[in-house]
């Protein structure tokens, strides 16, 4: 067991846990923020999708260790209201169906219109390869990222 310090959603964690644990289980079994999802284990899926650092992770394949001292956003640190325009877009685009997948794939495409705030469809393919939605909603995801960069181009506009 160590003791680590972790900076998430701008607030810092210490926990006393096996440093090899995943991130994923810090973060939801000692920390509390169940947001992200356990869906694979095995960073093939993109469920447990957050931040690190400012690039977005699979969560379930990142020794607790390795977060310590770095920057962790998760999907609770978007906003407490859903007014992120990623949030926004989703809602409006009706995204979800199961709805498991979404804070990963939320966590993605706010990684991909930090990065591209005008993304084409290839740019969005490829942000967004590897997050498995069971329900199919590919459509809508795209839709909705293109939904969020419009929205974010008004805001960014408006300042």
């Amino acid at each position: 067991m160590a003791s680590l310090t972790l900076k998430i959603n701008n607030q810092s964690h210490t926990i006393d846990v096996d440093p090899k644990m995943p991130l994923l289980w810090a973060i939801r079994d000692f920390v509390g923020l169940t947001g992200t999802k356990y869906g694979c284990g095995i960073a093939q899926c993109g469920a447990c999708t957050v931040h690190l650092g400012g690039v977005p992770v699979r969560s379930c394949s990142i020794p607790v260790s390795a977060a310590a001292g770095k920057d962790i956003l998760t999907i609770e640190g978007l906003s407490t209201d859903n007014s992120h325009p990623v949030q926004q877009a989703w809602i409006a685009e009706q995204v979800p169906q199961c709805g498991y997948c979404q804070s990963g794939q939320i966590m993605a495409a706010t990684a991909l219109l930090k990065k591209t705030p005008n993304p084409t469809d290839k740019d969005i393919d490829a942000a967004m390869q590897g997050h498995i939605c069971r329900c199919g909603t590919y459509p809508r995801i795209r839709k909705a990222i293109k939904t969020a960069a419009q929205l974010m181009n008004q805001k960014a506009s408006v300042k």
